[in-house]
């Protein structure tokens, strides 16, 4: 039977996930935590609850529901998405679910680190998708951003392709297993530098590392990198989708505060909605 894959377990998430399994579709929710909502400590202007109530308080009862009505809840991170036979891949952590149809709902983007020569050098250097630019460096020396999953998920994919890929960790802890081949810098870093385009890293201490690029993968992928990466159009940050969530690549929609608009719970329910009824009709037409 014809499956939806929801990224992201906040409201936006957990609406798509009640009207998709409402509407008997095998549904699952790919969570690492409960997003801002989670965070929130006192909700007074949603609809239908009298009495304020924390964002935790919400997301448990959102959660307890979408479970009721059949969704799988997993928590897990979810490391990267690419195209398959008729439909999507999902690599997480946890393992690979496979579906029909995507809803991305991971909240607005995470902010990249505030480095001299990320933004003067973005599109000359700077990049954040490996799968988008790899080919770009072909034979050339590139490090990688970051220190989690999705960093080292960056970093298998350049491996084949680039002549070193170096993953800096920016004066945190490294992984405890990284892949074979891939060089580590766990020193802190100062600045990307570079005249027209990147040329070095630059240490807090020490001699700089000379690269041709560098990928940012701070953190936790979120749904515009994924958005990015199967070719779905961004613009600021935020996902473009049309009035029902559906972006320009079949099978892949997006809701909530990844779209931009206003950062409200009850926009980002509404929009979970209607990418989880838009999606519905795609997976069965």
């Amino acid at each position: 039977m014809p499956s939806i894959v929801i990224i992201g377990g906040g409201p936006a998430g957990l609406s798509a996930a009640i009207y998709a399994a409402r509407a008997n579709v095998p549904t699952t929710v790919l969570y690492q935590d409960g997003g801002a909502l989670a965070k929130t400590d006192r909700i007074e202007n949603y609809f239908g609850f009298p009495q304020p109530l924390s964002g935790a308080e919400l997301l448990a009862q959102g959660q307890a529901q979408a479970a009721r009505l059949g969704a799988a809840l997993v928590q897990t991170e979810v490391t990267g998405i690419e195209y398959v036979a008729q439909g999507f891949s999902v690599r997480t952590t946890a393992g690979t679910y496979e579906a029909d149809a995507v809803i991305l709902a991971t909240g607005a983007p995470r902010s990249a680190p505030k480095l001299p020569g990320i933004a003067e050098l973005e599109g000359r250097g700077v990049s954040y998708c490996a799968v988008c630019d790899a080919f770009f460096y072909r034979g050339k020396a590139v490090a990688v951003l970051g220190q989690g999953e999705y960093a080292l998920e960056e970093a298998r994919v350049l491996l084949p392709v680039a002549a070193s890929v170096t993953l800096l960790t920016n004066g945190s802890t490294a992984p405890a297993s990284l892949p074979d081949g891939l060089q580590l810098d766990p020193r802190p870093v100062a600045a990307i530098t570079g005249t027209d385009k990147v040329t070095q890293i630059d240490f807090a201490d020490g001699a700089p590392l000379p690269v041709d690029g560098i990928f940012i993968a701070y953190g936790t992928a979120g749904s515009g990198d994924f958005a990015r990466k199967l070719g779905a159009q961004t613009e600021n940050g935020k996902i473009v989708t049309d009035a029902d969530g559906a972006t320009a690549v079949p099978g892949l929609f997006a809701a909530g505060d990844c779209t931009g608009g206003l950062l409200q719970v009850a926009k980002a329910v509404a929009d979970g909605a209607q990418a989880a009824l838009r999606a519905v009709k795609f997976i069965r037409t």
